[in-house]
């Protein structure tokens, strides 16, 4: 039989005081351990014990049978009826138990004291076990951590013997798992594809802004056609990106190729040209950007309407990047440098990808 560790307040002939005999149940364990408690306490506390309450009332008949869980963790149940609260030792040693308890007796607040206790104690070794328990008391914050888990460290997961014997006896569960991880995976490539296209808009609109800045400014080797570029010129606060567009520029002007249209490097710059044209909101007269009027005055003239779809959708997603570059600025900037591709080249490349 059981010892008692823990119960609720009693007197000297061994029941519970404060309440009249007839008013008393036992808690029986599967250890054989009788604990007494006031019938109307359980009955608060927990809408099925209510019911058993009321049919045992009928018959007379003052036993409640616990079993399948150790001793101790029915006195805990017990004890938390009574005052509401599990120290951080109980929940150590008994709060699986307590969370099937929970479950079965339907004890709100315990259930949600068990779920952030068990989800602060996962591990690699017991997030199977109590992933499965998750899933039978129905609770699916500790169900979905208990998933981003295994997802995480799936191929130390995989390496327990919990793992070993859910795949020979619950195949359905594992299937869900993979599914999960497949899912999450997906998650994840898709959240790069986007973030990586976001900074390829943030470097075509640092980009405008550097055409721009060469345009009417001048940097270190170029400059206005109207004016000469200094010689002794600081670099600018963005020079990584203008010394690629400086190159492009001098390439741009003085290549043969070009004329034919068998330059793809020309054809990268003639693009930004463009792009510069269609964001561009300066008067024709003032802007000093080559070919921006001409680009301005071709612009209503449509051959391929899919393709200029996807155009008038780079345009606005550059727009619209531009608008909002000052936002949280020094995060931006490390997302960037995260994502950004080697070389001012190869961001051109990128952007021919998406405007093409």
């Amino acid at each position: 039989m059981c010892r008692s560790s823990v119960s609720p307040p009693v007197n000297n002939s061994g029941h519970v005081s404060g309440e009249s005999v007839e008013s008393i149940v036992y808690i029986v364990t599967s250890g054989g351990r009788r604990i007494p408690a006031h019938a109307k306490i359980l009955a608060s506390a927990s809408p099925v014990l209510e019911s058993i309450i009321d049919r045992k009332r009928r018959s007379s008949e003052k036993t409640i049978p616990i079993n399948g869980v150790p001793c101790d963790a029915v006195e805990v149940f017990v004890s938390f009826l009574y005052f509401n609260r599990c120290n951080e030792e109980q929940m150590e040693k008994f709060g699986i138990h307590l969370l099937a308890l929970a479950h079965v007796y339907l004890v709100p607040q315990l259930k949600a004291q068990c779920t952030k206790a068990l989800i602060g104690r996962l591990t690699v070794e017991n997030v199977v076990d109590i992933l499965q328990l998750a899933r039978l008391c129905d609770a699916p914050n500790l169900y979905l951590k208990c998933m981003k888990v295994i997802s995480n460290r799936f191929k130390s997961v995989e390496e327990t013997e919990a793992w070993k014997f859910l795949q020979n006896n619950d195949p359905f569960l594992e299937l869900e798992i993979l599914k999960f991880i497949d899912e999450v995976e997906s998650r994840r490539k898709s959240t790069r594809k986007h973030m990586q296209e976001q900074s390829l808009y943030f470097q075509l609109s640092e980009a405008m802004d550097c055409l721009q800045h060469i345009c009417t400014e001048g940097c270190t080797s170029v400059g206005p056609y109207d004016r000469k570029p200094s010689k002794n010129r600081a670099p600018c606060s963005k020079f990584s990106t203008c010394e690629g567009l400086q190159h492009s520029i001098y390439h741009f002007a003085n290549c043969k190729k070009r004329v034919n249209g068998g330059c793809v490097r020309c054809k990268r710059m003639w693009q930004l040209f463009k792009l510069h044209s269609s964001i561009c909101e300066s008067p024709d007269s003032t802007c000093k950007v080559p070919l921006c009027r001409q680009f301005k005055t071709r612009g209503t003239q449509v051959k391929n309407k899919k393709q200029e779809a996807r155009w008038e959708l780079l345009v606005k997603k550059v727009v619209a990047a531009k608008a909002i570059s000052s936002l949280s600025l020094p995060k931006r900037k490390l997302e960037q440098q995260e994502l950004q591709p080697r070389s001012f080249r190869e961001a051109i490349n990128c952007h021919v990808s998406v405007a093409c």
